[in-house]
């Protein structure tokens, strides 16, 4: 970074943000297979939050690459890239008061911490959304299971390329056990608890 560049502080701090708000703000951190449940499982959460007067917004991973990150590949150090920019984003919303949910596949657990370092420690929520690769195979909504298989593409998280678990989410959400409705439940529960609206 230039020495000629230098931090400025913001008149509006996080805490007024969330004063005005009325809520906690933080990074709901959505892991997990391509087909797991990830962006269906974050966009139902926000909504039924919305509903509720929170501020929230959804970080979906093929829409961020449609722009922010349209010149990224898949290659691994590209994959780190994307997250660590995603994490920088995220971290804006959450100075700007909101819940944020991101939903990455986001394979690697190193990429994952380092996000999770970017934030405070009751701003970085890891949901893990399990399921197994079978189901995540039969449901392929892109029909990238189909693709990759076919060699079409390489490096395919589960199939070329590995998955790392997360080792203590926050959250697991088995989403082959349960409905959509029950896991929004079950993350509206532990932000209840947590105390954040």
């Amino acid at each position: 970074m230039s020495s000629n560049v230098v931090w400025h502080d913001q008149s509006l701090t996080k805490a007024k943000r969330r004063e005005k708000n009325q809520h906690h703000s933080a990074v709901i951190w959505f892991t997990g297979l391509s087909g797991s449940g990830k962006s269906t499982v974050a966009n139902a959460a926000a909504k039924r939050l919305y509903d509720l007067g929170v501020q929230t917004y959804v970080l979906d991973g093929d829409n961020i690459r449609h722009g922010l990150n349209k010149d990224l590949g898949f290659s691994e150090e590209e994959r780190k890239e994307n997250i660590r920019r995603i994490g920088e984003v995220a971290k804006l919303f959450v100075d700007c008061g909101q819940i944020v949910f991101t939903a990455f596949i986001s394979p690697f657990q190193q990429d994952r911490q380092t996000v999770r370092e970017l934030l405070e420690t009751d701003e970085f929520v890891e949901v893990f959304v399990s399921c197994p690769i079978g189901e995540c195979e039969s449901r392929d909504p892109k029909g990238l299971y189909k693709k990759a298989r076919s060699g079409d593409i390489p490096e395919f998280t589960g199939i070329s390329s590995p998955y790392e678990e997360p080792a203590s989410p926050e959250i697991i959400l088995p989403t082959d056990q349960l409905t959509v409705n029950e896991c929004v439940e079950k993350l509206i529960d532990y932000m209840k608890e947590n105390n954040w609206f």
